[in-house]
């Protein structure tokens, strides 16, 4: 059995955020309290599903493993990929099936779940490079 590492931010296909119903503004991690945007302020916020899809935008390549209580074993990557309709950054690790000496800024990946470590119950959101 698998559970995801942090509770209501992703399903199997996809992240979850809000969105704000006043002003159209988009947020991961999901907020619940108010918008975000300093022209609005309202309180009008909507659960919903993000893009599964997004570009590089940045990311780092770490030839260390990661410290506690982080995981990944060097080297890993961590990315920060723009959605593709929201237009906002997300950050996270490139998936173990991608490749890190490979990625480039503007390549295309998709969201996938993952082990947060191996052998973990606990499930995270990743990257792979499509």
């Amino acid at each position: 059995m698998t559970v995801p590492a942090i509770d209501g931010w992703f399903t199997d296909s996809a992240l979850l955020g809000t969105r704000c119903g006043s002003c159209g503004s988009y947020f991961f991690p999901p907020e619940r309290a108010f918008c975000r945007n300093p022209a609005c302020g309202s309180a009008e916020l909507e659960e919903t599903e993000l893009s599964s899809t997004g570009k590089v935008w940045s990311f780092s390549v770490n030839h260390y493993d990661a410290p506690a209580p982080f995981t990944g074993k060097a080297p890993y990557a961590v990315v920060a990929v723009e959605l593709t309709e929201e237009q906002i950054v997300v950050l996270g690790q490139l998936s173990a099936t991608s490749d890190p000496s490979a990625l480039k800024i503007g390549d295309e990946v998709s969201l996938v779940v993952e082990e947060l470590s191996e052998g973990s119950e606990e499930v995270v959101w990743k990257w792979r490079t499509t």
